[in-house]
Parts: C-alpha cells; structure tokens; sequence
C-alpha cells in the first residue's frame, strides 16, 4: 500500500514539473522578438521569350545539313519549348495561372505578314482565359507559325544579320524581364553575332564576331585563349545587371577548318553575359531536336 501512494506522489510531482517546463518554454518563445521570414523560392509563373536569329545562317544553300536543314532544327527547338510551357501549365492550378510565352525578331522584318505572324505566337494564360484545350493548342500554333516565318525569311532571301547585341542593349530589360516572373530568353542561333547597322568597336571589345574576325586577330590557333585574355578580346557589354533573367543559346555551329572556334564562341558568350549578371545560362552546339529536347525541357522545367 505504501509502494503505491508513492507511485502516486512521484508521478504527480512529475507531471506539474512538467507542466512548468511547458509554460517556462512557451513564456521564454513568446518574449523572443518576432523576425520577418521572406520566402527564397522562385517563382512559379513562367515568362518566356524567344529571340530567333534569321541571319544566312538558316539558308540552306549556302550552309546545307544532309541530316537536317538548320532551319528545321530551329522549328524543332521552339516545338519542344513551347511543349515544356505546356507542360509547366498543365502541371498547375488554375488559379496560380499568369504564364507568358513570346518570340522577337532583330531586326523586325519588312513583311507586315511576317510581323503579324510573330505577333500571333505572343501568348499569356490567366486563370480568366486559360483552358485545357487552349493550352495544347500552344505548340501547334508555334508549330506551323515558325514554319511559315522561316519559310518568308528564306525565299526573301535578303539577310541583313540578327543584331542580337543591339537586342541585349535596347530591349531585353522592358520585353523580356517582368517582376514576380521566372524570366528565360531562348535565343536560336549559330553564335555569331553581326548587322551591318550595328557594327561597332571599343578597343578588341566588339558589338559583333565572326569567322572573318577570329581569323584576323589570331584565335584560330591554340593559343586562342592566352590571346583573348591578354588582349581582352570579349563584346561589348551591352547591359549592366540582367540578375533577373535566365538565358539558353541553342544552335551554336562553329566553321568548319578551326578546331578552335567553339570554344571561341562559347568563351566570348559566357564573358559577355557573366559580365552582364545573367542569373544563369547554358550554351548549346547545335544538334537534332530529337537530342536536344531533354535539354531544352530541363531549362525550362527547372530540373537538375
């Protein structure tokens, strides 16, 4: 009998040292001063932009593909991000929908068709407007809109270049960075850059490359990279802070005869958009859809 009150005592005297423990701890959490927690996650909702280089480098005379025409690649690229900008909104609630998705030509072409045929491919879901059936319909419409711009661009066959730079400079900042957005800039081309409006030098800092340059200054040799450093070959910075904006070049094709002249390319583009900021970016040879979609998916889908 005696055992047992005991039990009984002991085990009151612990549950109320319990107890003030418990109200010791809670007193303590709520002198502490409340800190402001600010969510790190990126956002959600999708703002894509797609710049397409309509330079000779999508002719297919003058630079044929037996396996498949560069312009074709090119359709094959926008096919698979418009179907990774599906699947982003096919994958969420209707209710978080604000996705966008356009594409840009620099320079705009003459042909008002052609500009209203761009114009048509520039797309923004709402929860208003947004429905199963329109969302599939994306990569359709990018699809057999991009055949038709390649198509013009090439039986006009007057390339005037793709002042990609001039784009860095004058517009990326208003049309491709929105706030409370994922930014992506998909940028087709062969890693040239060249207009014959916007051709300009500031000491071995240029708003341009091409073969004939690399050439011409020694970065055809393997010493390329010692000359570029001590020379300071690079473009000219075009922006000064692009922190909010994610960028993939797609299609990088080097000339044939330099062993050099991808890495060339590459070295010149990550000095440029490092330099500018660029939250992050990845630089792509140029290769069958079929191989590059997984990469093109992984971009945009934020997969690591």
């Amino acid at each position: 009998m005696k055992t047992k009150i005991l039990i009984v005592i002991t085990t009151f005297i612990s549950l109320h040292s319990c107890k003030k423990d418990a109200k010791a701890e809670t007193a303590e959490k709520e002198e502490q001063p409340i800190t402001e927690v600010k969510s790190t996650s990126p956002s959600n909702d999708l703002n894509i932009s797609i710049l397409l280089d309509l330079s000779d480098r999508i002719n297919p005379e003058k630079y044929p593909a037996p396996a498949m025409e560069y312009y074709q690649r090119d359709i094959g690229y926008l096919e698979s991000v418009a179907k990774s900008f599906e699947w982003h909104l096919l994958h969420k609630k209707v209710i978080q929908m604000d996705d966008k998705i356009q594409v840009f030509i620099d320079p705009e072409p003459f042909d008002p068709t052609l500009n209203k045929k761009v114009g048509e491919l520039k797309t923004h879901f709402t929860k208003v407007n947004v429905s199963k059936d329109s969302i599939l319909l994306v990569s359709e419409k990018f699809s057999s809109i991009s055949r038709a711009i390649y198509k013009a661009a090439i039986d006009d066959n007057n390339y005037v270049g793709s002042d990609i730079w001039g784009f860095f400079k004058n517009k990326v900042d208003d049309y491709c960075i929105d706030d409370g957005y994922r930014n992506i800039l998909v940028i087709l081309t062969d890693g040239y850059i060249f207009h014959k409006d916007a051709k300009m030098n500031q000491g071995n800092r240029t708003s341009y490359l091409t073969p004939q340059w690399i050439d011409k200054n020694g970065l055809n040799n393997g010493e390329w990279q010692k000359q570029m450093d001590e020379k300071d070959f690079g473009f000219m910075v075009a922006s000064k802070d692009l922190s909010h904006l994610e960028v993939l070049v797609l299609g990088i094709n080097p000339n044939k005869g330099n062993p050099y002249e991808g890495d060339v390319i590459r070295t010149y583009w990550s000095k440029w958009l490092d330099v500018m900021n660029v939250k992050k970016y990845e630089l792509k040879q140029a290769d069958l859809p079929t191989h590059m979609d997984k990469i093109i998916q992984d971009f945009i889908l934020n997969k690591e």
